[in-house]
């Protein structure tokens, strides 16, 4: 069955922005949804039909439930106990600071979460029960991790731009990533604490700090 990925960029004032790509990375299909959370489900449906879908969301998938725990100790290389910090982030977050990929925006408990972040909370509830290849992206990872390499290719045209172009930029480069990841090029970072992972389009930069990957509980 054909494939076809799904990369979606959350926005609050504008709406969310969307862009579809075939395996070879032809694009299919790109615009903005004005109602997220309906929309997107009739998207999904629409290609369902004839791809099989996989979708990439560029927004946490869940909230906190809690300050966070466990902080990385960056001059002793090793996971301490939370202190006096606020306890924002995932592990997931973590593993892509760490490694200088991306400057998280950390993800807090669900009453301090910003609107864009609630929007994509309900995105992700809204398409877990419908397409069980449902990912989150950060195309500012995705974008450090592809630097100077070449054949990460994806045809695109302008007919969505106008509106936002850096947005749509993104959900380019987030169904560019579910793609490479699916296809086995990528790598898939956190998820130790129970709280979601993140899917990249290539393996993360050596040297990896393999004790970081790891949750210490």
């Amino acid at each position: 069955m054909r494939q076809a990925f799904v990369g979606i960029d959350i926005q609050q004032r504008r709406g969310c922005c969307f862009a579809v790509i075939g395996s070879e990375g032809i694009l299919l299909d790109s615009g903005w949804f004005h109602d997220p959370e309906r929309e997107v489900v009739q998207l999904i449906r629409r290609f369902e039909e004839n791809y099989k879908v996989s979708v990439g969301i560029d927004a946490p998938r869940q909230p906190l439930p809690s300050p966070r725990k466990w902080f990385w100790d960056r001059r002793g290389s090793r996971w301490r106990q939370r202190s006096d910090q606020r306890g924002y982030g995932r592990h997931c977050e973590v593993v892509l600071s760490v490694h200088g990929i991306a400057n998280p925006q950390w993800t807090p408990l669900e009453k301090e979460a910003p609107p864009w972040m609630v929007i994509g909370f309900k995105m992700f509830s809204a398409l877990r029960h419908i397409v069980p290849s449902i990912y989150e992206v950060f195309p500012t990872a995705s974008y450090s991790l592809l630097q100077g390499i070449t054949d990460v290719r994806i045809s695109i045209d302008f007919s969505s731009c106008s509106y936002g172009p850096k947005d749509i930029l993104d959900a380019f480069m987030a169904a560019a990533t579910v793609r490479e990841f699916v296809q086995g090029r990528g790598t898939e970072v956190g998820g130790g604490d129970g709280l979601g992972t993140i899917v990249l389009p290539r393996p993360l930069p050596e040297p990896v700090i393999g004790t970081v990957l790891h949750w210490p509980e």
